[in-house]
């Protein structure tokens, strides 16, 4: 798992870090909340541990942001606040899971582990997506605009894919290369702006309004065109 955990206290995250990175897990740290959302923001992660109480930020108005922001990566909110009031409200305000503190490491382990096998269960489960006059159908491999079918090379197929499915949130070039070119560097190669455009030139060409956006030294957005 590629894991981000946001908590201020120090031996806390350390102990947790160290389990997770003992585990075979991938973990980046942020002991503040805005870096944190920042870093939420940047880049992609498998699930997300944010402790309620941080500096800069309250841990709950990160998981807000985030999912105003269509940010949909399943959130475990750690907190010593226990009661049910407290955990009402951190599920209500888009956390998938909450865990008081004292924890075992162990049953965090185990709730992350569900956390993310419940999202590849509901990702494998979809056949299509839709964002606006844009769909695409997963098992043949058949996008369309407005009815009107686009032919994609698989590399651009691909990476349409991703950006509807994180439609309406800003995707860097970090993420591109990790998800959809597996890079977990940069090849210093203009290979992502060549398909950006390839594939600006095939979705939006030929229709009123775009729907690929540049987002200038930060990423791309697809978003609905109305």
């Amino acid at each position: 798992m590629r894991i981000l955990l946001i908590e201020d206290d120090t031996d806390t995250a350390a102990y947790l870090a160290k389990g997770l990175h003992e585990g075979g897990h991938t973990v980046h740290l942020s002991h503040d909340g805005r870096d944190g959302l920042f870093m939420a923001l940047d880049q992609s992660y498998d699930v997300l541990v944010i402790d309620r109480m941080l500096p800069g930020m309250d841990g709950l108005a990160i998981i807000r942001s985030l999912r105003s922001a269509g940010n949909r990566t399943p959130v475990l909110i750690l907190s010593a606040l226990g009661e049910v009031d407290a955990r009402v409200e951190g599920l209500r305000s888009g956390g998938d899971d909450y865990l008081a503190k004292p924890f075992a490491f162990s049953e965090l382990l185990a709730r992350l582990e569900a956390l993310v096998r419940r999202t590849a269960a509901a990702t494998e489960h979809t056949t299509s997506l839709k964002v606006g006059e844009l769909e695409m159908d997963l098992l043949s491999r058949v996008v369309r605009r407005k009815g009107q079918a686009i032919d994609l090379q698989p590399r651009e197929f691909r990476l349409l894919e991703y950006l509807m499915r994180n439609s309406g949130q800003v995707v860097t070039r970090t993420m591109l290369l990790e998800n959809v070119w597996d890079y977990n560097f940069d090849p210093q190669t203009n290979v992502i702006d060549v398909h950006i455009s390839r594939l600006r030139s095939k979705i939006d060409k030929h229709f009123d309004r775009p729907m690929l956006h540049t987002i200038r030294g930060t990423g791309y957005v697809l978003r609905a065109d109305h």
